[in-house]
């Protein structure tokens, strides 16, 4: 370590005097902004070169770009952007002062392909891909506020290998070349997001509209002044700014969304609002609505077994879903320009997410094993053990909100550059009054006749048929309420200040510009969960067939037979009938304290790097610190004396994290990239959180001991870009991963704790190393050379391949360790975007498909369940009516894609959760100004 400060002290000392040499004690500077020749909107990315210097430039967000320590003289300045001619142009430079210069890209004819439409949101993304200084991918709105697709979840699994897990199809959380979403981070404005939800530390995408955006950079690899805590990729979310556009925009959307399944139409209207109110001060602001109503049918299993040939799930459930979901986005943005050196800004958003679920279940436990059967079908008899049917409701509505604000500025002046700033974010996630479940049920023994019937010939629907007692089956009398819970609170809250500031100087020598920069970090993070849950059982007894509490299915896949209604029937059945139920003392402590905790976690964070630039040659190394600290808190749950431990845990480490990227551009069309990095992904604070309980016999405890993951990151890219049309790009990357988390469940240990006991452990450990490897490549081309009509022709195509493995706990918790893809990784994925924009006419059909992944690690390779392989089409359609007057329609999982969740049990795929949601369509009008 010595021998290496020593070194970079002496490189750094050599160049500081051979740029002291080169730069004259008189020097000017040039200041220039590109636009497109309507001057609608700033060309962030563009490329400026200073040729006789061998200087170059990336304009900024507004357009901007600087040269300082320029001598006096007369300069070439080329400019370069996809989807535009290049421009020279000429200017001189006094001894002292500023030259000033306005760059105009395109023709004003040309303006709607260069800033409005596919062909500008690609060129904008492929520019932005081109100057970037490592590995990264982005999406970009047009200037008249379009963005590809609804949320940010569904635009993202656009770009070369992302996508998305599903949650009752749609795109939740965000997987990037194949891993695990918890290996990702994601900022709003710079702001690192918290997540809603108390188990994890990914941030649920569909939370965020896609009108409060302007972009989206997903960067797959590191420099040293960005937070380390990545494996996958930080998203970077950016909403607008008014310096974006140099000429107003104000739009409204309306639309509605109708679900096949649901019959409903729904509402959707947004706003969007960008000007400046001076030359140096501007406003943007976005607010946006959407209502959506859905049905999926669902199919679950569990307890796969064999018995004399007979293959069987030990319950099988069928769930009728009725959902309704409102989500609501705010923006707003303040834009100032102090003078020359100093802009100074203020970004703040709102997501609210609000989900209103319905389900009806119907539930077979089955204690024995079956009377008889095959590989593909089982029969049951009371007669030979009990056969339990339950009849439930849930009526949950939940509630996630996310805010942040970010408050921060950026000076330049005289080869200098400072950047700060100071933000707030917080996340929440409430339940109140939620019923889950309100179960009633009916146990078949040997006293009675009952048969029932399975059949497992589709691997992913099993069908059931009832063979004897089908009048009880059928009628509600028979079914004895047996259980309630209501979530009086259910409360997750994840909050986190920070502040940081870097400081660079820029020296100019003779082939080009050398930057020293540092700059520090410091963040506050609390997460904490806080339950109270109410379970009742019945104090007089009393059966489903009382109250008129029964309703109609909607259920497609089988009939249910008696189903409890939606609405407030049951609510309200419950609230005027307090006798009819007594409180279970043990379980509402249990429930109610089992899974609180309350996690603290500082990182204070500092780095030092160089970065030397050429018209050819861009290098950025350095290392940064990261020091975390936790305060941990939980509790051990005794149900005996109903009391409870507060277990507390402290700690604290520090991580080295050194990089080093390499961009080179020895010509305008080609870019090489390379860059290794080292990084730190912290485990989850809910798997952290120092808290036991037991449940159904099985222990549910944490571990404060986990490891944070540690990865040696490798990319190494090429990217070709057309002269005007589009691109194509291939990387390999490489990830050398120690210390991940996995799940682990062990049955073979049996003990008691809290006054419970238990015969199963479930909790997490670190596993040994796992290495990430694959490649990923990318097209994008416009065909405007092809003859009318097809000159309108444009394509997206990417595909990653990723193998992620590793070896499952060593040292003894497992006799037998095995090789596991890590979880959540596909090894393909494959996204193809076929559009066609000419005239008033704007079509895309979009395709995204995954192949499966694990999802969760079991005792053994055969109860391991998996995801299986998602293909999606989505179709859109614009139609330009008058110059401001859009009109749009959307056709939504137009293929019906299904989720399908198996073990690989017995050699075959044996059904753990199937649903089918149905396409959905959306129309509506777009109206800019």
């Amino acid at each position: 370590m010595n021998r290496f400060w020593a070194g970079s002290r002496r490189a750094i000392a050599a160049a500081l005097i051979a740029s002291t040499v080169a730069v004259p004690a008189m020097a000017g500077e040039i200041r220039g902004t590109v636009s497109d020749a309507s001057r609608t909107r700033a060309l962030q990315a563009a490329q400026v070169e200073l040729v006789e210097l061998g200087r170059t430039a990336v304009a900024g967000r507004d357009g901007s770009f600087r040269f300082s320590d320029v001598p006096a003289g007369t300069y070439t300045l080329r400019t370069r952007y996809i989807g535009a001619e290049n421009k020279v142009d000429r200017l001189t430079v006094a001894e002292t002062g500023t030259a000033r210069i306005e760059v105009l890209l395109g023709g004003v004819a040309a303006n709607e392909v260069l800033v409005i439409g596919q062909t500008a949101s690609q060129a904008s993304a492929l520019s932005r891909k081109r100057a970037a200084d490592g590995v990264e991918d982005v999406l970009t709105r047009d200037a008249i506020g379009q963005f590809p697709d609804q949320n940010v979840a569904e635009s993202l699994r656009r770009l070369p290998g992302v996508n998305v897990l599903n949650d009752q199809g749609e795109g939740r959380f965000v997987s990037v070349r194949g891993l695990d979403p918890e290996l990702n981070a994601t900022s709003v404005n710079g702001v690192r997001l918290p997540a809603p939800e108390s188990d994890v530390r990914s941030v649920a995408l569909d939370v965020v509209s896609s009108e409060t955006i302007e972009s989206i950079e997903v960067k797959k690899s590191l420099t040293p002044d960005m937070d380390a805590d990545t494996i996958g990729a930080s998203v970077e979310i950016h909403t607008a700014s008014a310096f974006d556009r140099k000429k107003p925009l104000y739009k409204l959307r309306a639309e509605g969304s109708y679900n096949e399944y649901s019959g409903d139409v729904t509402p959707k209207i947004s706003g969007d609002v960008s000007t400046r109110l001076t030359d140096d001060f501007g406003v943007s602001a976005s607010a946006s609505y959407y209502k959506r109503k859905f049905e999926t049918d669902n199919i679950e299993s569990e307890g796969w077994d064999v018995d004399g040939g007979a293959l069987f799930a030990d319950t099988v459930e069928f769930r009728d879903y009725d959902v309704e979901r409102e989500r609501f986005n705010a923006s707003l943005g303040l834009d100032l320009r102090v003078d020359e050196t100093t802009t100074l800004y203020a970004r703040g958003i709102y997501s609210q997410f609000d989900d209103h679920e319905y389900r009806r279940r119907l539930t077979f436990e089955l204690d024995e094993a079956p009377t008889s059967g095959d590989a593909s079908s089982a029969a049951f008899d009371s007669a030979d053990g009990e056969i339990t049917v339950q009849r439930d409701l849930k009526d949950r509505f939940e509630s996630q909100k996310i805010r942040s604000v970010v408050l921060g500025g950026e000076t330049e002046s005289d080869g200098w550059n400072a950047q700060y700033a100071a933000s707030w974010a917080k996340s929440t996630e409430t339940e109140h009054g939620s019923l889950d479940p309100a179960r009633y049920e009916r146990v078949f023994d040997d006293s009675d006749t009952f048969g029932v019937s399975f059949d497992y010939g589709d691997p992913r629907i099993t069908r059931y048929t009832v063979t004897a007692g089908q009048a009880a089956f059928l009628d509600p009398a028979e079914y004895a309420f047996d259980k309630l819970e209501r979530t009086t609170l259910s409360a997750s809250e994840d909050e986190e200040y920070a502040i940081h500031a870097d400081l660079g100087r820029t020296f100019a020598t003779g082939g080009g510009e050398l930057t020293l920069q540092a700059g520090g970090k410091i963040r506050w993070r609390t997460k904490q969960y806080d339950a109270d849950i109410d379970v009742f059982k019945s104090a007089t007894g009393f059966t489903m067939a009382d109250g008129d509490i029964l309703g109609g299915q909607t259920y497609r896949l089988t009939d249910l037979g008696p189903v409890i209604a939606k609405g407030n029937v049951w609510r309200d059945f419950f609230e005027s009938n307090p006798a009819l139920f007594e409180l279970d003392d043990g379980d509402t402590f249990e429930g109610s304290n089992a899974d609180d905790y309350r996690a603290d976690e500082d990182i204070y964070a500092a780095y030092a790097l160089g970065r030397w630039e050429s018209d050819m040659l861009r290098v950025i190394g350095g290392v940064r610190m990261e020091h975390t600290k936790n305060d941990l808190r939980g509790n051990l749950i005794d149900i005996d004396n109903s009391d409870l431990v507060e277990l507390r845990y402290k700690r604290s480490y520090t991580n080295w994290l050194p990089s080093l990227t390499v961009r080179f551009a020895p010509t305008d069309a080609l870019v090489l990239r390379a860059a290794g990095s080292r990084s730190v992904v912290r485990p989850k604070l809910s798997n952290l959180a120092p808290r036991a309980a037991v449940e159904d016999e099985e222990l549910e405890i944490g571990n404060p001991d986990l490891k944070p993951y540690e990865a040696w990151n490798l990319d190494l890219s090429a990217e070709y870009y057309f002269s005007r049309s589009g691109g194509i790009s291939a990387g390999f990357f490489y990830k050398d991963v120690k210390n991940y988390v996995a799940q682990y469940t062990d049955d073979s240990v049996s003990g008691s704790i809290g006054g419970r006991d238990y015969n199963q452990i479930t909790t997490y450990l670190n596993g040994e190393a796992a290495e990430i490897y694959g490649f990923e490549a990318s097209y994008s081309q416009v065909y405007s050379f092809l003859p009318a009509p097809f000159d309108g022709l444009l394509t997206q195509l990417n595909y990653s391949y990723t193998d992620a493995t590793g070896t499952v706990f060593d040292d003894g918790v497992v006799s037998d360790p095995r090789k596991i893809a890590l979880p959540s990784s596909s090894k393909h994925t494959f996204n193809v975007v076929l559009g066609y924009e000419k005239g008033p006419l704007s079509l895309r059909a979009a395709g995204t498909y995954r192949s499966k992944y694990l999802d969760e690690i079991a005792d053994t390779a055969e109860e391991d369940r998996y995801v299986d392989q998602h293909f999606q089409l989505d179709l859109s359609a614009k139609f330009r009516v008058t110059e401001r007057i859009r009109i749009f329609g959307e056709w939504i999982n137009v293929n019906d894609a299904r989720y399908f969740a198996y073990q690989n049990f017995e050699g075959g795929k044996r059904l753990l959760q199937y649903e089918r949601y149905g396409p959905t369509v959306k129309f509506g009008v777009i109206a800019t100004y």
